[in-house]
């Protein structure tokens, strides 16, 4: 009865947090990259950054202010204008680091970014986001107030997990990519992917969609 309660909840927050944030969008490109740079001293605050911006979302979605949310779209419409923007502006860095070669390795060494920059970068990525609003505060905050009133607590616990599992996983995974790309023609690929998403994205954010 205890496992049923407490177990089966975490375990599902786990999976549908998991479900939501695995997969090939602006946020975790970057990661990915800083991780592939191997710099712990930026990669700490960006992976924190990003799993506890989560942490904060999902329980603002559990307390129920998906709802404000929900009841400001001219909020949403400037965040989303906001975020397109920045996504092409990105994505046009990155295809310029594609382009250039130059600029990603020097000497072998993965040109580094700096932890201004890095920490900027995840929280423009991160807070000017329309969908994570969506996603996060009103899916998410759906889905865990359907459970009892304890339950939703242990199912918000598993989501937040969810996130700071994966992004620990990817930043500092992504460091066993680096004999890979010790070639500049990996991060040409790596950059070009990048490039495409972020741009992507942005104009789909444009759009509405």
């Amino acid at each position: 009865m205890i496992i049923s309660s407490t177990l089966l909840p975490a375990l599902l927050g786990l999976a549908t947090g998991l479900s939501l944030i695995i997969a090939i969008g602006s946020q975790n490109a970057f990661v990915l990259r800083l991780g592939i740079e191997g710099r712990n001293r930026v990669i700490v605050p960006v992976v924190a950054i990003c799993a506890l911006s989560d942490a904060a979302l999902i329980m603002a979605g559990v307390l129920g202010l998906g709802i404000i949310v929900a009841a400001a779209p001219v909020a949403v419409i400037v965040i989303r204008v906001l975020g397109s923007g920045f996504l092409i502006i990105y994505g046009l860095f990155a295809a310029r680091r594609a382009i250039r070669p130059g600029a990603l390795v020097v000497s072998g060494v993965v040109a580094s970014t700096g932890m201004r920059v890095a920490v900027m970068s995840v929280l423009a990525l991160t807070w000017l986001n329309p969908h994570v609003y969506l996603d996060t505060v009103l899916f998410l905050g759906a889905v865990a107030n359907q459970q009892g009133t304890a339950e939703r607590w242990w199912w918000a616990g598993g989501a937040v997990a969810a996130s700071f599992v994966w992004f620990s996983a990817l930043g500092f995974g992504a460091r066993l990519l680096r004999p890979m790309f010790a070639k500049p023609g990996s991060w040409r690929i790596l950059d070009a992917v990048i490039a495409v998403v972020m741009i992507a994205l942005g104009i789909r954010l444009a759009l509405g969609h």
